[in-house]
């Protein structure tokens, strides 16, 4: 025999022999076949655990759950944590909004495992650690998901997205202090614009990242108020009096992090504010990345025929069929990257403003949504700096022939002979293929000493 048999609420369900998860599990995993792929995030499934361990210890202390289940579930929650356990939860996204069967696996994990650890075996009907009664106590599932969701997002970004957003910065830094003495062709609406040194236009890009760094710091304090102790709608029903507060201090020492309980727990069901927020910084910082890349594919161009003011490093051949062609790849997986991040924030918005009265019911698919975009971001950052930022080199002679060509030099003579005067000679110079020196003094506007004197790149920058 494959399963063993057990019951629920319902009724009987058979369950694969050796699986640590229960019926509430296994109902769920026949019931939402949709989009296997889409497993809940085990950021989250840890996180989780966090919350069930520091639940029962609090519990433990308020007198409400004996030291001896306490510890059981603390030593199992911290086994999940260590990932002894990650093929126990196989859940989709694709549940009931409230997360409520993702809670339940891992009361029902928590439970059977500890079964285990006292010597029992998974076909006994009897457990001393009830998923519900012991595993479950003081929580709700409208209270603990979304602390859940809090924690697991706090981590990656802390850990992940913004160390990688930092390291980015700082090579932009790095690069903006070497390329600042190398002046070029400044380019706005895609046409010749006045001079710019290339470590100014770097500098640009470093000063963008810090504000999407800022954005998503700033999200950093709402996203720590946990919805802990809130239990079905936020009133605290079925918990001992100072749990919120406790809990929430033990989820900060267990982590390290400054979580604290969420000062409105109505608020902390009904709605997400925090995790739109979140959202919104890592599209901000998406938007600007797009941005800075989309720049960098341009002026590294070519090799030959496009801008290729700057040299990217060759990390891949580019084409099958056309011998010696390298792409700039890791460029395009950004942008990628980025497209994937606002469409992420595009179901985040939407499903954070569907909560009905005391509870929104998109909670699986907007934390799913926001890990990935963390994730992606500070990943593809990471492959972004190291493939190709640190390997950026300018072109000088590239640069240099197009800034000797450039006809918005000419925006320097407007002090001395406005410009009238001077968009008459870019005019000129342009249509009969000559310097605007020569037109200039072809004119007679300006003396030769005097146009060398006023026209100087490196002043104008």
């Amino acid at each position: 025999m494959d399963y063993r048999i057990e019951s629920d609420t319902m009724g009987e369900v058979r369950i694969p022999i050796h699986a640590l998860w229960g019926p509430q599990t296994e109902r769920s995993r026949q019931n939402f076949k949709i989009g296997q792929a889409a497993s809940m995030p085990i950021e989250v499934i840890h996180a989780f655990a966090i919350v069930k361990k520091a639940a029962a210890e609090t519990n433990a202390s308020l007198g409400v759950l004996s030291e001896e289940k306490a510890n059981l579930i603390a030593h199992v929650c911290s086994e999940i944590i260590e990932r002894k356990w990650d093929d126990q939860f196989p859940l989709v996204i694709w549940q009931t909004g409230s997360g409520t069967q993702t809670n339940m696996n891992l009361n029902e994990v928590i439970s059977n495992r500890a079964h285990q650890i006292q010597g029992g075996k998974l076909i006994d009907s009897k457990r001393f650690i009830l998923p519900n009664d012991d595993v479950n106590k003081s929580q709700s599932s409208n209270d603990t998901f979304p602390t859940a969701m809090h924690i697991a997002v706090y981590i990656k970004l802390v850990e992940n997205t913004l160390p990688q957003l930092q390291k980015l910065k700082k090579v932009f830094h790095q690069k903006s202090i070497d390329f600042n003495s190398i002046v070029k062709t400044g380019r706005t609406h895609l046409m010749d614009a006045t001079p710019i040194t290339l470590g100014q236009v770097f500098s640009g890009y470093e000063a963008q990242i810090g504000y999407a760094i800022l954005t998503i710091e700033h999200a950093l304090a709402p996203l720590s108020e946990l919805a802990i102790g809130a239990t079905a709608v936020g009133t605290g029903l079925n918990t001992p009096k100072g749990y919120a507060e406790k809990v929430a201090k033990r989820i900060a020492e267990l982590t390290n992090y400054p979580f604290v309980s969420a000062p409105n727990k109505f608020q902390a069901l009904a709605a997400h504010d925090a995790l739109v927020y979140v959202s919104s910084g890592l599209k901000q910082a998406a938007v600007t990345l797009h941005k800075i890349a989309n720049d960098l594919r341009m002026l590294s161009s070519g090799p030959r025929c496009g801008i290729g003011e700057i040299e990217i490093p060759d990390n891949e051949p580019g084409s099958s069929i056309m011998p010696g062609k390298v792409n700039p790849t890791q460029i395009e997986a950004l942008t990628m990257v980025c497209a994937q991040i606002l469409g992420n924030d595009v179901t985040v918005a939407f499903a954070s403003s569907q909560g009905q009265f005391e509870l929104n019911v998109y909670k699986p698919v907007i934390v799913s949504n926001v890990l990935e975009s963390a994730q992606l971001l500070g990943d593809c950052c990471e492959s972004f700096r190291e493939n190709c930022v640190i390997g950026i080199q300018p072109n000088h002679a590239r640069i240099a022939f197009h800034l000797q060509q450039s006809l918005m030099l000419v925006a320097a003579l407007n002090p001395k002979i406005g410009y009238q005067k001077s968009a008459e000679i870019a005019t000129f110079a342009h249509k009969q293929k000559i310097t605007l020196k020569e037109a200039t003094l072809y004119f007679g506007y300006l003396t030769a000493e005097a146009f060398d004197e006023l026209v100087d790149p490196k002043k104008m920058t």
